[in-house]
């Protein structure tokens, strides 16, 4: 849902942490497709080389969808050490609006794995990383697709862009 989401943005590229690349591979997405459509970053340096694009205004947003519950938690208590979490603090400190689809919002999720629906049972701790990331400056967190391409949508309006 997320990279649908993004194919209907207007230049985009992804920042793919190792988990990501896994789970790509579960949906049956190949990298060499998604080059077609994005520039993408891979999470193969030690220092996260690629955040050195914020620091020179390539970009004016950071989409971190979806987040699962382990980035949710380095991003809200600092912890930058992998792509994703350092394109999260490297966000903040270039005062850039971060949008955040969270996986673990409610105490209730259906969310679809690769070969079915289930559903899942968040824990409080990662309710509690969620609200916390919530209070972050210029950060917005969403629970679903929807409530994120509503966030987009109001985002690429102050920017006058708009969705394909």
């Amino acid at each position: 849902e997320s990279l649908d989401l993004a194919m209907t943005l207007p230049d985009v590229d992804l920042f793919l942490s190792r988990a990501a690349e896994e789970v790509l591979h579960m949906y049956e997405y190949k990298l060499s497709d998604l080059r077609k459509q994005f520039r993408i970053f891979r999470d193969n340096t030690a220092s996260a080389a690629p955040v050195g694009l914020f620091y020179h205004g390539h970009y004016h947003s950071v989409v971190i969808a979806p987040a699962t519950s382990n980035t949710v938690a380095k991003c809200a208590m600092g912890i930058s050490d992998t792509l994703p979490t350092n394109i999260f603090a490297q966000a903040g400190k270039c005062r850039l609006p971060a949008f955040v689809f969270a996986c673990d919002t409610e105490p209730e999720v259906v969310t679809e794995s690769p070969s079915e629906w289930v559903t899942l049972f968040p824990r409080q701790v990662d309710l509690e990383h969620a609200d916390r990331l919530r209070r972050f400056e210029r950060v917005t967190v969403v629970g679903t697709v929807g409530g994120l391409e509503a966030a987009l949508r109001e985002r690429l309006a102050c920017l006058n862009a708009s969705f394909s």
